[in-house]
């Protein structure tokens, strides 16, 4: 890493049902600090896949002069509760409180950075932001609440049908909306929830704040989807600053093994160049 020692910092921070387990990156000592970013995980069992990437990342902007906060939201990962009692309401009040965390003790603009299901958080988030958000990162974000759960159910019909239980496709959305949890894939889904998320789409979300915008890309097919370039289109004409950027590394949020992925953090690197030291953060890994 070019031989700066960045210093990473684990915690837990007090809050609603107890504690939030961190992980604040720090700059190498005697690094000009210039700003804060915090991490939004993504949803359930995305969260494990891909920490180690994030964590890669959360690296190289340390090395660029940057502290990022990483925390596990409410009943996901080392945090107290268990998954079955998250809330979308208690996961940004987490965020509102981490973000004042860091504003606190970092000098600089402040930005939010998502993953996935994370970065439809931090696009909500940042429409009524505790502090002011300067810049938002955005790894493959989800922009459909509703969609996003019923791919994640998906995953209860495929697992039944390998242990021979097959289930009517709808039987899991019946159960929800009677107001019984629903075991998917090892996590216990609370109806709460899935109405939360359900009722949030980020074509109704404009973004206060410029966006930077890395989407997986298969093969030659076009950077955004039909339908992320329709809302791409819609926040451009909205007077919304957008940058967008490909990376070809694979899926790994939800891929069977790790994979490292390179081109990710090179994009991010590229895409963010008006704010990053591209060189340091290209070699910080």
């Amino acid at each position: 890493m070019r031989g700066a020692t960045i210093s990473l910092l684990p915690f837990f921070m007090p809050a609603q049902g107890g504690q939030r387990y961190c992980l604040l990156h720090l700059p190498a000592p005697g690094r000009p600090a210039r700003g804060g970013i915090v991490y939004i995980h993504p949803f359930a069992e995305e969260l494990n896949k891909s920490r180690h990437v994030a964590a890669m990342q959360a690296r190289a902007f340390a090395a660029a002069g940057y502290s990022v906060l990483q925390l596990d939201l409410y009943g996901c990962g080392d945090s107290s509760g268990d998954f079955g009692d998250a809330r979308w309401s208690i996961w940004r009040n987490d965020l509102h409180l981490a973000c004042a965390w860091l504003a606190q003790r970092v000098d600089g603009p402040l930005m939010l950075w998502g993953l996935r299901l994370g970065a439809l958080l931090a696009l909500e988030l940042a429409a009524h932001p505790p502090v002011p958000v300067q810049r938002l990162l955005l790894w493959q974000p989800e922009l459909d609440g509703r969609s996003a759960i019923d791919r994640f159910l998906r995953l209860r019909l495929a697992g039944r049908m390998l242990a021979g239980q097959a289930e009517a496709p709808g039987h899991a959305r019946a159960e929800l909306a009677a107001g019984r949890a629903v075991e998917v894939a090892g996590y216990l889904l609370a109806p709460e929830l899935v109405q939360a998320i359900d009722a949030i789409d980020a074509a109704s979300l404009r973004p206060l704040a410029p966006v930077y915008w890395l989407q997986y890309q298969s093969g030659e097919a076009a950077v955004l989807p039909v339908a992320a370039a329709s809302l791409a289109g819609q926040w451009r004409a909205a007077g919304v600053a957008l940058y967008i950027a490909g990376f070809a590394d694979g899926p790994f949020w939800n891929s069977a093994e790790l994979l490292e992925c390179p081109q990710l953090l090179d994009a991010t690197a590229s895409v963010c160049h008006d704010w990053l030291d591209e060189g340091e953060c290209q070699h910080a890994r």
